[in-house]
């Protein structure tokens, strides 16, 4: 069963399916150490990196695992978001963005995912969402609890970021303790 990608309208922000014209700035979010210097896997090497996670998301979509989304602020490309492992029998699903330094600190990421959160709650009925953290990134784990995640527990050296073995705080947000504002 596929789960069609929707295009999502904020204040200030378009979120919409990934297309190819997006590979050359979603290469160049990839490619950034400083932007990934929390993340799970290394800076991207190569471009063609970046069309293979545009169709990993139509894939994900297409199997009716989740659904990614790019985010735009005045038609430019500021990083996406987006729901994986959606478990329609659990009714649940997990979280995860990354944005560009220069979206950083506007709201952006706290806007971005509140429409997803709505989307998910109100479209696909969903009853929880989780989403992890590594535990240097403070800034990330303030957006989840702007939306009321709630810390549930640390996964110990789950990840190995850049070569250090890390951290991982786990969130929750129940479908009874969103508040969309």
């Amino acid at each position: 069963m596929s789960l069609p990608t929707p295009t999502l309208q904020t204040e200030r922000l378009r979120l919409r399916p990934f297309d190819d014209a997006d590979a050359d700035a979603l290469f160049t979010l990839h490619s950034n150490a400083y932007v990934l210097r929390y993340w799970d896997s290394p800076p991207w090497t190569e471009p063609a990196r970046a069309e293979r996670f545009i169709k990993a998301c139509r894939q994900l979509e297409e199997d009716g695992a989740g659904a990614r989304l790019a985010v735009e602020s005045d038609g430019a490309f500021i990083g996406w978001c987006g729901l994986t492992s959606w478990n329609p029998d659990f009714r649940s699903a997990s979280l995860g963005y990354c944005f560009g330094e220069a979206a950083w600190g506007h709201g952006y990421a706290t806007e971005t995912a509140r429409a997803v959160l709505r989307w998910a709650f109100d479209t696909l009925d969903l009853n929880r969402v989780q989403a992890e953290a590594d535990t240097r990134n403070v800034a990330s784990a303030r957006v989840l609890e702007k939306l009321g995640f709630v810390h549930e527990g640390t996964l110990r050296e789950d990840c190995i970021v850049n070569g250090d073995v890390s951290d991982s705080w786990v969130y929750g947000l129940l479908r009874r303790d969103w508040a969309p504002a």
